[in-house]
């Protein structure tokens, strides 16, 4: 059984979490988007697969769609923005040596959690 998580931007559902990754699906509302945030122990790889938004990487915005993918590196600073009107969905595939959600250094959040 999947399991899923409310945030206050959408939700993310781990599919698979494994010693050798994590995959999750993740749904951001319009509107929303997660903390800006980088992480020690993994990489992260990401498809879009509905809506679109914008991707700020190590403070370059540029913009995504359906159909792209994303190549976040060990402590490279992201966060993902939906400026459109339905829901932004990704997969994002965890690589590295830890998994967990503490493994999260917010740098910026407008859900207060710094």
């Amino acid at each position: 059984m999947n399991y899923v998580e409310t945030r206050p931007w959408g939700t993310f559902t781990i599919l698979l979490d494994s010693p050798i990754c994590k995959v999750k699906i993740i749904t951001i509302k319009p509107g929303e988007s997660p903390s800006y945030q980088y992480h020690f122990k993994r990489e992260e790889h990401w498809v879009i697969v509905k809506g679109s938004g914008v991707l700020l990487l190590n403070n370059e915005r540029s913009s995504v769609k359906e159909g792209e993918n994303v190549f976040i590196a060990k402590e490279d600073k992201h966060t993902i923005i939906n400026n459109g009107k339905e829901d932004l969905i990704f997969i994002e595939t965890q690589l590295g040596e830890y998994f967990g959600e503490d493994d999260i250094v917010r740098l910026d959040d407008k859900y207060g959690r710094i």
